[in-house]
């Protein structure tokens, strides 16, 4: 019978006893009862006993003595086959993660770890009701930074949010991104942060959404010793931190309305006060916003202060989601597994077109960072270096056995993606279809831009011509 949420149990294998107790606390938020092994040969030896029979779940470092972690994982999952497990990885661990997960690993967190994330994880794996298979998320994704020219899309709509995107980023003004979960929001932000003259500058990310409503302020502002209970040292905020740079505010809905005061105050002085302070400090930096709510709705509610809107909105954009965007997904998948081809551990990985049929049909409710997922989970768990509609049993089934003659719309071979009509049923201007193609041909050969001059049959220079005039920043 499975546990109830409040006595779920899950072992945690790990060797060092602040860790330990680390992660006991953390589970514990959730719910969770823990059960410690000092290393792997403990662990699988409680697999037979009264407790370990209660086990929902299995949380172990890489860095635990005994077996190599994928062996560890292949053995527990020889005697526990359904019994979930949870890989912990160091920072550049993704070759750790892979070989842990083609052994049966359910899912795997990075150090330094994010509570939400791994309670987040621990609650996926043991749920029956959520997503299975290739469909349930990944808790780590693929975060190296995109360039502009690697961000694949042709429909107007996501076109219309590069174009913005890719001017305000030459500018100084703040940027205020929407879109739904998933929809790249913060590869966007990242990508402005890397094309403006501030590149070389600090990019610090705050997330909104993971912190508690009464510590964002401290978060942003930083705070003196004894400002507030709690408040043990002075901290510095992170817009200072980001002084020169950029800052992603992610989630901004999240603010207070106490905060968005402060936030205002400072949009229209450049001058950061701590809490508790009474020094005030300039500071140069850029604020990126991203929302995955409506504003106007909360600003109408009372929830968002209007004046806080307009001074983030200077330039704003809203990213479509993937399924309104269809054609895109057979490019954007080809590019997310080349990305996929050069982490360590993963070799070479195509698709064929029944899959990227089967990709397009589907709707992709969690948007491209769901595609990445079910793309990744697939390379790893494939005996083959090309992936196949085999490889997709969940979105097949999903879908009720398969791809729907509309999906041919969203496909034609290597032209995949290549949007010729508008939705009036007339050519799109030649401008934009050879913008899409020079865009789906840097995707496709990964930025190497002398190869996609060459296979386009122009000369370099014509090429980074050809960029300049459409407004994309050259690769690097």
């Amino acid at each position: 019978m499975t546990n109830t949420r409040d006595t779920r149990t899950v072992m945690i294998v790990d060797s060092e006893p602040a860790q330990q107790r680390f992660l006991a606390a953390l589970v514990s938020r959730g719910g969770w009862r823990s059960v410690i092994a000092p290393d792997t040969d403990t662990a699988l030896a409680k697999l037979g006993t009264q407790e370990g029979m209660a086990l929902d779940a299995v949380l172990v470092d890489q860095g635990a003595p005994g077996m190599e972690i994928a062996e560890f994982v292949a053995e527990l999952r020889r005697w526990r086959p359904a019994l979930p497990l949870v890989v912990i990885t160091m920072r550049n661990g993704v070759e750790v993660a892979v070989s842990a997960m083609r052994a049966g690993a359910s899912d795997f967190v990075q150090k330094p770890i994010a509570p939400d994330r791994l309670l987040e994880a621990l609650d996926r794996v043991v749920s029956t009701s959520g997503p299975q298979g290739e469909l349930r998320p990944l808790t780590e994704k693929l975060r190296a930074p995109l360039a502009f020219e690697e961000i694949i899309g042709s429909s107007p709509n996501f076109r219309s949010a590069l174009a913005i995107a890719a001017k305000a980023a030459r500018a100084r003004v703040p940027v205020m991104i929407n879109g739904k979960p998933g929809t790249g929001k913060e590869v966007f932000a990242r990508a402005i942060h890397s094309a403006s003259p501030r590149a070389r500058g600090q990019l610090v990310m705050v997330d909104c959404s993971a912190v508690s409503p009464g510590l964002i302020g401290s978060g942003l502002f930083g705070h003196e010793r004894g400002a507030f209970a709690g408040a043990f040292d002075r901290q510095v905020g992170r817009l200072v931190q980001a002084d020169g740079g950029s800052i992603i505010i992610d989630h901004v809905e999240c603010i207070p309305l106490e905060t968005q005061a402060k936030l205002v105050e400072f949009l229209n002085s450049g001058e950061v006060q701590m809490i508790g302070g009474s020094i005030r400090q300039s500071v140069d930096v850029r604020i990126i916003a991203t929302s995955t709510s409506p504003l106007d709705k909360l600003i109408e509610a009372g929830h968002f202060r209007e004046d806080l809107f307009y001074a983030l909105s200077s330039a704003q954009f809203t990213l479509p989601s993937l399924s309104e965007r269809r054609g895109d997904v057979g490019p954007l998948a080809r590019h997310l597994l080349a990305r996929i081809s050069g982490l360590p551990g993963m070799g070479t990985i195509g698709v064929t077109d029944d899959a990227l049929r089967l990709l397009a049909a589907y709707a992709w409710p969690g948007n491209v960072r769901q595609l990445q997922d079910v793309l990744f989970r697939a390379a790893v768990e494939s005996k083959t270096d090309v992936l196949t509609s085999a490889d997709f049993r969940a979105i097949e089934a999903a879908l009720g056995g398969g791809a729907s003659n509309d999906a041919d719309v969203a496909i034609n071979g290597e032209a995949i993606g290549v949007t010729l009509y508008l939705p009036d049923g007339n050519l799109r201007p030649l401008e934009e279809i050879e913008a899409d193609v020079i865009r789906l041909a840097i995707g496709h050969y990964r930025g190497r831009m002398s190869e996609v001059a060459r296979r386009l049959g122009i000369g370099r220079s014509t090429l980074y011509r050809k960029l300049s005039d459409l407004g994309i920043d050259t690769a690097a």
